[in-house]
């Protein structure tokens, strides 16, 4: 599976609420209870954030994987 790159003249901006950093990480995740096994979210983290958003789908046993933002269109599995 690939997923669309962000245009370069869109902004990239950090996932976590009220920040307004540029994104330097993408944390790739699925629930697995609702989500097809094919289905991946992608939430963008800056280097601040970049834990605190992985912590937060991994306490939930959500699946997830972190990769540079420029490597999130060739994730293929989580």
């Amino acid at each position: 599976m690939s997923f669309a790159r962000p245009e370069p003249a869109q902004p990239t901006q950090c996932s976590s609420r009220g920040c307004r950093r540029d994104a330097s990480y993408a944390v790739v995740w699925r629930n697995p209870r609702i989500h097809a096994e094919d289905r991946r979210k992608v939430w963008l983290a800056c280097d601040d954030h970049r834990s605190t958003l992985s912590e937060f789908l991994s306490l939930r046993g959500f699946p997830i994987r972190v990769v540079p933002i420029d490597e999130v269109d060739t994730v293929d599995k989580v």
